[in-house]
């Protein structure tokens, strides 16, 4: 495992959203440059960047059209490259996006692929036999083309599945995963992959990673073998790159050969991710319908332990293999500041960024953002409301562009007490100002950073407690005091509240958060 993922805390930027260089109304890379010493004072030494490949953006560039060629809208393979050259002289690393599973209807291999006449791209993408076949199973689209088949898809219609195979194949359609024309597509993943590598990139976020070998396989054997294939020529030939699955079942992606998996509730997981910060439900209008029982919501009686119920099992089983990622929030997901007032959101952030593996902060969750009830934007649905553009200053846009406002990319927050960047730099209390100051924690003590040194003090009631190395860290989110036998003493590191581990006890005020060196 490349050595720098032990520091290393990631930044995910939706690059639209981000921040507009030329004023168009549309983020770009030269915005992301731009913002780079921002983004290292804040604590984060990687980046995600959300895709920025050539796209009819159908689903916000999820839907590729060339992937050797930046989208336009953000500015030019040389400008990528000038991205990278400068994060690295800041000591900050670049992750892009991939999109494995699935093209854009418009990527020049689909279109040669629904040709009446066979040709090489025919089996590049999964296609049945008949015009009005249907795919059992599997999303499909018919009609639309010269092919007298139906094509399968990964997920909106816009979005044909890439053909890595069938484990089990029951049909004449279904190739096997050691079909040549199934290798050919994972060989030019490979291409793609290396291409980026040689420009500058330091490895990739994977879409959709456990969707490739198509399905009767509740394991993803099948899938795990292409990513396995794909690991040894990484470590091969770009030993430093990493490669990130949104599988969110690492006991299967850590195995298959990434070196990190989010946990998030996802894919028929147990959700236990959503037990901390969402435990709600959202009506048709994506207002929250019902209480709120999420742990770190203030006196809402929830509890911690289906997460770790969820988490330590998938902890045991991957921690000598890879790393687990916890986030903050990201361009699925509604944002932690939907329910979670700053106060909650701070000891939030003290759990999240003081656990194993390497965390991911979303852009604007560090001044805790709000979701913004909006129409759907580029496929974006109810995840528009938390892609609206970063909140840098009480400035025209909120300091996002100097385009006028019906020109952006969607629409910023417009009450007059929606936080900024501005403010919260000025405020040492913020929110802002107390993650950078965890973020220097994880920094400065190596038993915070992403090594597997786990245990559990104290779970089953408040205070949550845990170890790691000489450290002890204790979060209180209810509103009453709490305290628990935890038979350590330790002198205080970083307290939120009022905290104190000694005589044996973990003693945290209402809404309190502690860390402490044992003595």
């Amino acid at each position: 495992m490349p050595e720098w993922l032990q520091d290393a805390v990631f930044y995910e930027i939706y690059p639209q959203s981000f921040y507009d260089a030329n004023g168009d109304g549309i983020g770009d890379f030269e915005g992301i440059r731009q913002k780079l010493d921002y983004i290292k004072d804040l604590g984060c030494n990687a980046l995600w960047i959300n895709p920025c490949f050539d796209s009819p953006f159908k689903d916000a560039g999820y839907d590729v059209r060339d992937y050797k060629k930046a989208a336009p809208r953000y500015g030019t393979n040389d400008d990528l490259r000038r991205l990278f050259e400068a994060a690295h002289h800041k000591g900050i690393k670049v992750l892009l996006d991939l999109v494995p599973g699935h093209t854009s209807e418009e990527h020049p291999w689909f279109l040669a692929s629904k040709s009446a006449e066979p040709n090489e791209y025919w089996n590049r993408f999964i296609w049945t036999d008949h015009c009005f076949k249907r795919a059992a199973g599997l999303g499909f689209i018919g009609g639309e083309s010269e092919r007298a088949a139906t094509y399968i898809v990964n997920f909106f219609k816009c979005q044909p599945a890439l053909n890595y195979g069938f484990l089990n194949p029951t049909e004449s359609w279904q190739l096997p995963v050691d079909h040549p024309d199934c290798i050919a597509t994972r060989e030019a993943l490979k291409e793609v992959m290396r291409f980026w590598l040689d420009a500058g990139c330091d490895g990739f976020r994977v879409d959709m990673a456990m969707s490739l070998v198509k399905y009767d396989d509740p394991d993803r054997r099948g899938t795990a073998g292409v990513w396995r294939n794909i690991r040894d020529m990484l470590d091969r030939e770009y030993p430093e790159a990493v490669i990130v699955s949104e599988w969110s079942y690492p006991k299967q992606a850590l195995h298959a050969g990434f070196h990190l998996d989010f946990l998030l509730d996802f894919d028929g997981n147990a959700g236990g991710y959503r037990s901390l910060f969402r435990d709600y439900t959202l009506d048709r209008e994506n207002r929250v319908s019902g209480p709120d029982r999420s742990f770190f919501k203030k006196d809402a009686g929830g509890d911690s332990r289906r997460f770790f119920d969820e988490y330590l099992d998938h902890y045991e089983d991957t921690k000598e293999t890879g790393l687990i990622s916890l986030v903050t929030g990201n361009h699925d997901t509604v944002r932690l500041g939907y329910t979670l007032d700053q106060k909650e959101l701070a000891l939030a952030y003290g759990f999240l960024f003081t656990m194993p593996g390497a965390p991911f902060l979303y852009y604007g969750d560090e001044i805790g953002m709000p979701y913004l009830n909006l129409p759907t934007k580029e496929g974006g649905y109810f995840r528009t409301g938390s892609r609206t553009p970063m909140q840098w200053s009480p400035d025209r846009n909120l300091g996002f562009s100097p385009a006028e406002a019906e020109k952006c990319y969607l629409p910023v927050d417009a009450s007059p007490q929606t936080p900024t960047v501005e403010a919260q730099e000025k405020d040492p209390a913020s929110l802002l100002n107390t993650v950078k100051a965890l973020l220097r924690l994880r920094h400065r003590e190596p038993d915070l950073q992403a090594k597997s040194n786990l245990v559990m003090l104290h779970r089953e009631t408040l205070p949550l407690v845990y170890r790691r190395g000489s450290l002890v860290i204790g979060v209180n989110p209810s509103g009453k005091p709490a305290q628990g036998s935890v038979n350590l003493n330790g002198r205080p590191v970083y307290t939120l509240g009022t905290a104190r581990l000694e005589q044996g006890t973990c003693a945290l005020g209402p809404q309190s958060f502690g860390v402490w060196r044992v003595y």
